[in-house]
């Protein structure tokens, strides 16, 4: 079954600890990253987004790519971007470095939409995670206030929004690793991921 929902992939940093190379296009197993995003995406969403500044990069996929329309390089303005291009009322975002992404936990957070709810989030006991996390619509214009404001974190709109937080025990029932927030952030990161990969 798919949402009513859109899914939001982010692929717009710099990749400076990887001298440029786009993260999202490595391969852990033997399957790029991104592969392992969109396999989720595609069985849960009706509309897959794709922001990123290199679009050319991305023609082989099934998605709608779009850029950034802020040009402050943070990852509010990709947020931004989804719900700017978004045709949903409410959209899933994750980043483009996240290789275990768990499909129970996406349909956990969608599933836990309700009327009035602005932000879905999971909330562990290292804090928030905003790039794993449902928005809506009507967070567009709080979005814009921050960027205007040069308030660059996600969570800087958060005060102005209804937020329903996902505690890390039901987390847990679906994805007991919490692998899903794990994001390639330097080589170690990669390696550890192939390690991963071969425990499976």
């Amino acid at each position: 079954m798919k949402y009513s929902c859109s899914g939001v992939i982010l692929s717009g940093g710099l990749n400076t600890r990887f001298a440029g190379k786009e993260k999202a296009l490595m391969r852990i197993g033997n399957k790029q990253i991104f592969d392992r995003i969109y396999d989720v995406f595609k069985d849960i969403f009706d509309e897959i987004i794709l922001v990123s500044n290199h679009p050319l990069r991305y023609l082989g996929w099934d998605v709608f790519i779009g850029s950034d329309v802020f040009s402050a390089r943070c990852s509010l303005t990709g947020v931004h971007a989804g719900l700017f291009y978004s045709k949903n009322p409410y959209t899933f975002f994750t980043a483009c470095d996240t290789p275990f992404l768990n499909r129970n936990l996406i349909d956990t957070l969608v599933g836990s939409i309700e009327s009035g709810i602005d932000v879905v989030i999971p909330q562990t006991s290292k804090g928030l995670e905003p790039l794993c996390a449902v928005y809506s619509d009507r967070c567009i214009k709080p979005v814009e206030q921050s960027l205007g404001q040069n308030q660059f974190k996600i969570q800087s709109f958060f005060p102005r929004v209804k937020i329903k937080k996902i505690p890390e025990a039901i987390l847990r029932e679906k994805d007991p690793d919490l692998v899903s927030f794990y994001n390639i952030n330097s080589p170690g990161d990669l390696d550890l991921a192939e390690k991963m990969i071969k425990l499976k």
